[in-house]
């Protein structure tokens, strides 16, 4: 069934956005990215009291490639 859709405004699209409007059968954004982060580096909240005496991070990636972006044309 089409998609009937009204006045849109987008302000700004990222990098790695993907923006759709109506029908779509794929989407596939062209990113990839690696995050290393050490111990409570993604708590969020209210009040909260992390202690970590001592953090160490492994960043030592072995693989060349994590995940390909080659097919994604």
């Amino acid at each position: 069934m089409p998609a009937i859709v009204g006045a849109i405004k987008v302000i700004t699209v990222g990098t790695a956005s993907v923006v759709h409007v109506g029908d779509v059968i794929t989407i596939s954004p062209h990113s990839e990215v690696k995050t290393f982060a050490g111990a409570g580096s993604f708590n969020v909240g209210d009040g909260l009291s992390i202690l970590n005496q001592n953090s160490v991070t492994n960043t030592f990636d072995s693989d060349l490639v994590d995940q390909p972006q080659v097919l994604n044309a």
